[in-house]
This record gives structure tokens, sequence and C-alpha cells, in this order.
């Protein structure tokens, strides 16, 4: 099978050790919950810097990657792990959490503006590209005058957590629309959903 057909999953997080369960990191848990669910095991890989692994879903090859490093030094081991599967930027699509999306909703799109995002300012200077397509996975907005900056970092109630393991599945699913229908045709099924 030719490597021209390969589609890059890259979930954006902080190191799970220390951040995991919390609203930065939903990127990187979309992207475990997605090789989960399609039995792929995540492993360390040196050269990428990130945990991989492979799969095929709906006849479409999927490599899954989850940059072992800081958000805001992402842009690196992504842009390694698309050398190493042989991916083009515009097939390579990038789950992070999402301050203008309502808890629980997805939004997609390719490229455009990351605003006061540092892991997509660092996957812009990395891939030298806005190309890829992002999937944007809704954290909410913090509460009162709490900064941005922190609110990413806390961790999530139990209600919520309930909704956002369900956003998380809902995520593999857009990942698997976006490879075979399409940038449209995914926009039309998620934007309209809530």
């Amino acid at each position: 099978m030719a490597d021209d057909d390969r589609w890059l999953v890259v979930g954006l997080g902080n190191p799970e050790g220390e951040y995991g369960g919390t609203r930065h990191n939903v990127g990187a848990d979309a992207v475990r919950a997605f090789a989960r669910r399609e039995h792929a095991d995540l492993a360390r890989n040196k050269r990428a810097r990130c945990e991989t692994a492979e799969t095929v879903v709906a006849g479409v090859r999927f490599a899954l990657a989850v940059p072992q490093s800081y958000m805001n030094t992402s842009g690196g081991p992504a842009q390694q792990a698309a050398n190493w599967f042989k991916v083009p930027v515009e097939r390579t699509i990038v789950l992070h959490d999402d301050l203008d999306v309502e808890l629980g909703a997805l939004k997609v799109k390719r490229g455009g503006s990351p605003a006061g995002h540092n892991g997509l300012k660092d996957l812009d200077r990395a891939f030298g590209s806005r190309d890829y397509l992002r999937v944007r996975i809704g954290i909410g907005r913090p509460p009162g005058r709490m900064p941005g900056k922190d609110f990413v970092l806390r961790r999530f109630s139990p209600a919520e957590r309930e909704t956002v393991d369900v956003t998380l599945e809902e995520a593999g699913d857009a990942v698997v629309m976006l490879a075979t229908q399409g940038l449209e045709a995914t926009q039309n099924r998620y934007h309209g959903a809530r």
C-alpha cells in the first residue's frame, strides 16, 4: 500500500503525568480514545518524539501521534511525525482544545488563525503552513475573570467529564469523516449538531 493515502492525526496536550485530565489535554485524550477504540496501541517513537500508532478505519490508513512535549512546543514533534509517516500537511488532522467552542461541541476547519493557542502557533511555525485540518474540541469559557491560561489547566467537574468523554468519541468520528467525506460534509454534520 502506498504511503500517499495515509492521514496523520495529531492530538495536542501537555505531559500526561502532570497534566492528564486537564482541559488543555483533550486533543491528546481524543487521539488516545480513538486508538483504544480501534485497538491500536500507542507506543513511544523516539524518532518522532511522539507516542504513535497506526490503524485502518473505513478503508483509510491513519497514523496517530501524541507529541511527548509541552503544548507550546508541539510543533517539532508533530512535524517529525509527519516526516516519519511521510504525510503532507494537507492530510494532517490536529485535535485540540478550544475556549471559543462550548463544552461538548466540536468544530472543524482548515487552517485559520490560532488566536491565543500557543500549541497551534508552534505547529504553524514547524509546518511552515496552516493547511492542516483542525478538530476544535470545546472546553467552554473560564468563569468570571479567570485567565484562559489558568482555566485550560483545570480539570473537569464530574458532570463536565461525562459530556467531554462523549465528545472525545465524537472527535474520532469527525476524524474518519474528514478523511472519507471531506471538510464541507464534516462541517455540515458537526456545526449544526448543538
